[in-house]
């Protein structure tokens, strides 16, 4: 199974639903929270080519995005394959 990491803010439902989703479907997942953390913040940026929302989600070598682009790749049935790649 791929790698996942999810980097997150406290309180974020959106984190919350990501992370939730992501353990049903037995993925382990690298929780950063990167919202108060400036070095983590920026390493989130720069992996994500400037995105500012929570979650950013990365499979693997893959940048996913946020929690709606993954809950569309599970509907498509396209996340299990990323997951298991």
């Amino acid at each position: 199974m791929n790698p996942v990491v999810v980097y997150t803010k406290p309180l974020c439902p959106y984190c919350s639903r990501a992370l939730s989703l992501l353990e049903k479907k037995g993925a382990m997942v690298t929780d950063i929270s990167a919202a108060y953390d400036k070095d983590k913040r920026n390493e989130m940026l720069s992996k994500s080519n400037g995105k500012t929302t929570y979650p950013q989600i990365f499979i693997g070598d893959v940048h996913v995005g946020g929690y709606d682009d993954l809950s569309a790749l599970d509907r498509d049935g396209k996340l299990d394959p990323l997951l298991n790649g």
